[in-house]
């Protein structure tokens, strides 16, 4: 609606406007025929076409100003709108929810979860325990022999030959 206006105002300002260069050429011409009177009479229609012009620019920017304000307050509707609905869902859910009950689901959960802890850490225990036994004993004796054998030491013959008794002296060994 009010885009239709402000082409017709655009309209109306551009036929002032040739209308002013019409007015600008006669009363050149009037002017060059020496007829000072008709050149004082369209040099006051000029000057009130000017101001229509400029009349005509200030409507123009009034209405693209109200324009924009409906714009503004659509969008302010719109927005109002959807909290209208959010503010429902948010109602329909807050009388849906059932906050004792979803108290004692969270309670049971976390009860149930430490009892699942409790037992995946027993069986965690239990399997590191039955892999430890079997495999970790006879890796760190493997480990222990290869370190002598590089450092040149028998371990089993210097145990046998080792003195089991008070002051004697064992001598050192160099690596």
């Amino acid at each position: 609606m009010l885009d239709k206006s402000i082409r017709e105002l655009d309209r109306e300002r551009s036929g002032l406007q040739s209308q002013e260069k019409k007015l600008i050429a006669d009363i050149k011409k009037m002017a060059k025929q020496n007829q000072m009177g008709a050149v004082k009479v369209m040099a006051k229609d000029l000057v009130r076409t000017r101001h229509s012009i400029t009349k005509f620019y200030g409507l123009k920017s009034q209405l693209q100003g109200v324009s924009l304000r409906m714009q503004t307050l659509k969008s302010t509707q719109a927005m109002a709108d959807a909290m209208r609905g959010v503010t429902r869902a948010m109602a329909g859910m807050n009388k849906a929810l059932n906050l004792p009950s979803l108290n004692n689901i969270m309670r049971e959960f976390e009860r149930q979860n430490e009892k699942m802890e409790s037992t995946t850490e027993v069986m965690g225990d239990a399997i590191d325990d039955a892999m430890a036994a079997d495999g970790e004993e006879e890796e760190s004796e493997e480990l222990v022999s290869q370190v002598l054998d590089e450092l040149g030491c028998n371990m089993d013959v210097m145990l046998v030959d080792a003195p089991t008794g008070g002051g004697v002296k064992v001598p050192k060994v160099a690596a």
